[in-house]
């Protein structure tokens, strides 16, 4: 079935000590857009974000929010400068000496206050592994996206179904009313020569000729033929799992082509009228196109 471009997808998780949660929303667009919003410190994995993201979605504006509590995960190291602090307790006994205080042991807190001598770290992460944590969380985010997409993608299915049967009715009434405005129009070919030709013989092969040269003329039959195979490609397009949108709205407009050329060929008023309601069926088919993927 097929989906809307338009939804939202939400999902949270802790994965290695790290809250993380993922937004994902979009609307329509012709193309894929997508927009990744993180942390800085995250930001080594935008490119794999957007490969997930290209993987679920073919079109749209999409925008993908990313916030990481990494409180708990934080690691960190404390390193002691053995050197410096070697050189810090050499001159505070060389101090010692001076002040007549030979012998004087020096206390570890004494040097760990002066500076360097205690560095603290945070260990190196594995981002790889952090990556690896985020796009999981997107996918479940993906998913509940895909999940409300493919509910409005049914909507929308069931809305162009409906207007498709209204097109195939409409297409119908051409089909029926086309060869009665042929009938109607040598009816008043013949009675306009005989009023004008009055008692002179009315040569009946004239009559078929200019009839068939209006029938000609006002033929819809191709364009008819054309409009029931768009129609079925569209219903099929409607049971696909595949991205359709761009394939249905160029159909569409081959079917607005065909509506306008039946409205240009029948100087009829039934079928001007017919035709009014086939391209306002259609307009309101194109409008709901632009919303599928």
């Amino acid at each position: 079935m097929i989906k809307s471009m338009t939804g939202y997808g939400r999902a949270r998780e802790t994965r290695n000590k790290r809250d993380i949660t993922v937004e994902v929303r979009s609307v329509n667009n012709r193309y894929l857009d997508c927009t990744v919003k993180m942390p800085r410190m995250y930001a080594f994995a935008e490119d794999a974000v957007k490969k997930h993201v290209q993987q679920a979605v073919s079109r749209g504006k999409v925008d993908v929010f990313i916030t990481v509590d990494a409180t708990a995960a934080d690691v960190s190291k404390v390193e002691v400068n053995r050197e410096l602090a070697a050189q810090y307790a050499a001159a505070l006994g060389e101090l010692a000496a001076v002040c007549g205080a030979e012998g004087y042991k020096i206390a570890p807190e004494t040097l760990a206050r002066f500076p360097d001598v205690l560095t603290v770290t945070k260990e190196d992460e594995d981002l790889e592994a952090v990556s690896a944590d985020l796009c999981a969380v997107l996918d479940e985010a993906l998913t509940a996206y895909n999940t409300m997409r493919a509910v409005e993608g049914k909507k929308l299915a069931e809305d162009i179904a409906g207007r498709l049967d209204a097109i195939e009715t409409y297409t119908g009434q051409v089909e029926a009313r086309s060869p009665e405005t042929v009938a109607e129009y040598r009816a008043k070919l013949t009675a306009r020569m005989e009023e004008v030709l009055q008692s002179t013989t009315i040569d009946p092969q004239r009559i078929l000729m200019e009839a068939a040269i209006y029938a000609d003329k006002v033929a819809v039959d191709e364009e008819t033929v054309r409009l029931r195979s768009h129609v079925a490609q569209l219903r099929t397009m409607l049971e696909s799992d595949e991205p359709m949108g761009r394939k249905m709205d160029f159909l569409i407009q081959e079917v607005n082509r065909e509506s306008n050329t039946i409205g240009s060929k029948c100087n009829d008023v039934a079928i001007a009228n017919v035709v009014v309601g086939l391209k306002a069926e259609v307009e309101k088919m194109r409008e709901q196109v632009q919303n599928v993927e």
